[in-house]
């Protein structure tokens, strides 16, 4: 069974930054591709970053350009977000998933992590 688990999330001043970890089980994580996906309230989801299965390729959404990097450990089936200069805008749920060739197209989701960026 594929399970994807975040966790790192939480309450954090506008400009500070987090580090969200998914760690991955129930299936070859070196071989797929990730993504990780946002949904604020009231909100679809988003498309954030993505990465090669390799960890090589990296892609972002404009929104997060320079602000967040994604990275990969296939040793220990984890891949990050890590966030840094954090807006208010950033708040949502953050989910990683898995996305086999990194095009968005997602077979398997996580439960998510809050992230709440507020003063």
């Amino acid at each position: 069974e594929v399970q994807l688990v975040e966790s790192g999330g939480g309450l954090v001043q506008p400009g500070g930054s987090l580090r969200l970890s998914c760690v991955a089980s129930g299936f070859t994580f070196g071989i797929y591709g990730m993504s990780w996906v946002r949904q604020a309230p009231g909100k679809g989801p988003e498309w954030v970053s993505g990465i090669n299965s390799e960890g090589g390729s990296t892609y972002y959404a404009d929104s997060v350009k320079g602000r967040f990097t994604i990275s990969r450990d296939n040793a220990r089936n984890t891949v990050y977000l890590q966030m840094n200069s954090l807006k208010p805008e950033d708040t949502a749920v953050y989910h990683c998933a898995r996305d086999p060739v990194v095009s968005r197209e997602y077979d398997h989701w996580g439960q998510g992590t809050q992230v709440t960026v507020s003063s």
